[in-house]
């Protein structure tokens, strides 16, 4: 197969398509999650909470590709990051894990006994499987702005030298934990107001009220953070980025604010937190109006805004160390091949259109009020 593009530009390329997945995600799955944060909340009776879940009943399982789709990419295209990753926060991946069964299990049994007992029981587990995965990602985002305390001997191989309560009890991490959960919860509420009527309606109208605020304010307070009270890392001395390279073929310095350097030497990035707030901003005034599908457009700009925000902060730092700052991993030297990203750029070409093709079709198919009317008429739905 002929190499399409030089390695350097296929680096920056993966770079830019695995954030296009973990937006993806966020947009996608993200709802999924807050709906299920919301579930016990905004559903008063059995009737009421049958409505909330079928409202993603019968497009969570396809969300969740997003999620498989972003891993997948990140072991093809940084085999250091994927390895370095599960080694460290293997048992924050592994409470997501746990906490992403309840799902699963939760659509498919809740309904199958009429004992408010059980069904209660699967609705606080649908609970549990949207707050922690939508907590424990933030969270993540904010160990890694802070720097993962690893490092990487002469053969490659990362060892982790921290402990998990480090990585979760630690003020940044939880401010950045409270960004995603509160962003989440707020798609998904709009989303909500956009699938019902009556009173969950006005419920998931409250919701993106008071969601929208905590997140604004929590996304302040961690950009404030991050320029003025932690380090960030910032490369000495590379060879070519363009080149083949392996991460410890650099120099890195750690300073408070360098995570804030990109935005001087390119000013434009500058439109990503402003996406944010305006995303934010704006979802909050059309669900006051009453205008959720618009709601919900600007509330994916929202949460597009704060993954770029990260993202463009710690270009080209994928993965930095806190420990030994020269192992860091960047988009330039965690990479894998220079024909294997090409191939799988062109798999991508290929194969992304389709799945955005069939998804739209699905969304188009499924659109519409779910009711408490039709929630009692149709008695032979799974949920």
């Amino acid at each position: 197969m002929p190499i399409l593009f030089d390695y350097y530009t296929l680096k920056v390329i993966w770079w830019l398509l695995v954030c296009t997945l973990l937006i993806g995600f966020a947009i996608m799955d993200g709802f999924d999650l807050g709906i299920g944060v919301l579930l016990p909340f905004v559903g008063k009776n059995d009737d009421q909470r049958r409505v909330v879940i079928n409202s993603i009943g019968a497009t969570w399982e396809g969300n969740q590709v997003w999620f498989i789709t972003a891993g997948g990419a990140i072991f093809a295209a940084w085999p250091f990051v994927y390895a370095a990753a599960f080694s460290g926060f293997y048992w924050a991946l592994l409470l997501v894990l746990f906490a992403l069964f309840f799902r699963p299990i939760g659509f498919d049994y809740r309904s199958k006994v009429e004992d408010p007992r059980w069904r209660t029981a699967w609705d606080w587990g649908l609970f549990i499987g949207g707050l922690v995965p939508a907590l424990v990602f933030g969270v993540a985002f904010g160990n890694l702005l802070q720097g993962v305390p690893f490092h990487l001997d002469d053969f490659m191989r990362p060892f982790y030298t921290g402990s998990f309560w480090g990585l979760v009890i630690n003020p940044f991490a939880l401010l950045a934990g409270v960004v995603s959960l509160s962003m989440l919860i707020m798609h998904g509420a709009v989303y909500l107001q956009l699938r019902t009527e009556g009173e969950i309606y006005h419920r998931a109208k409250k919701a993106v009220l008071a969601f929208s605020l905590i997140f604004m304010v929590a996304f302040a307070l961690a950009g404030i953070w991050q320029a003025y009270g932690i380090d960030g890392y910032r490369i000495v001395s590379a060879p070519d980025p363009g080149g083949v390279m392996t991460p410890l073929d650099k120099t890195v310095e750690a300073a408070t604010g360098a995570w804030m350097s990109n935005y001087s030497a390119y000013p434009w990035m500058i439109l990503a937190p402003i996406l944010a707030f305006a995303g934010g901003i704006l979802a909050l005034l059309m669900s006051r109006a009453n205008r959720p599908g618009i709601a919900f457009i600007f509330s994916s700009a929202a949460l597009a805004g704060v993954i770029l925000t990260a993202t463009l902060s710690m270009f080209p730092f994928i993965m930095p160390s806190s420990t030994v700052p020269s192992s860091g991993l960047t988009a330039f030297d965690a990479t894998s091949s220079h024909r294997t990203l090409n191939l799988m750029f062109v798999a991508v070409v290929v194969f992304l259109p389709i799945v955005l093709a069939y998804t739209s079709w699905v969304y188009r198919i499924m659109r519409g009020k779910v009711t408490e009317e039709k929630i009692r008429e149709e008695t032979h739905t799974a949920y």
